[in-house]
């Protein structure tokens, strides 16, 4: 069983907000940054010292960054935080970086291998990359999805329910 990974993506440096070191942050992950909470900015760490905006266009500031010319150095690198401070999920809820990179298989028959999560206006769906065939999008819905094991690493889907011939 592969180890839990310490740290979460929080999301992304983006383009500057104002003149005092503040951003928009790009593909965030909600619930995950807040103020005085010590996360990575690369491999450095970093206390997070302004979380405002809303959950889909965050404005964060980060400790001794301060002004307009850092954020466009550091703009398109990853915030982590630690796994540690998440809030906690319900039993049938899971990070997006957990999913990432399970086995997908229907039953014994092995589909692909989940590439990312999607937020879709209706439901999330696992982007699905399977070798010789067309990506596959599954909503993460319980005719779909069968059982999802994250300490195997593996996601039970019902091909069929999807419009697959078996």
């Amino acid at each position: 069983m592969p180890a839990e990974p310490q740290w979460l993506p929080a999301g992304r440096v983006g383009r500057a907000h104002g003149l005092d070191g503040s951003f928009h942050l790009t593909r965030p992950r909600p619930g995950l940054l807040r103020v005085g909470l010590t996360i990575r900015l690369d491999d450095q760490p970093v206390e997070v010292v302004r979380c405002d905006g809303t959950d889909e266009r965050p404005i964060v500031r980060l400790a001794g960054v301060d002004n307009r010319e850092r954020i466009d150095a550091l703009r398109g690198t990853d915030l982590w935080a630690p796994r540690t401070q998440a809030p906690p999920l319900a039993a049938d809820e899971y990070w997006a970086h957990d999913l990432e990179g399970c086995e997908v298989v229907d039953g014994d028959r092995r589909v692909g291998t989940v590439r990312t999560l999607l937020g879709l206006p209706s439901c999330e769906a696992l982007e699905v990359e399977r070798p010789g065939a067309g990506d596959l999008l599954v909503p993460l819905v319980h005719d779909a999805v069968r059982s999802v094991d994250i300490a195997a690493r593996r996601i039970d889907i019902d091909l069929a329910f999807l419009g697959e011939a078996p």
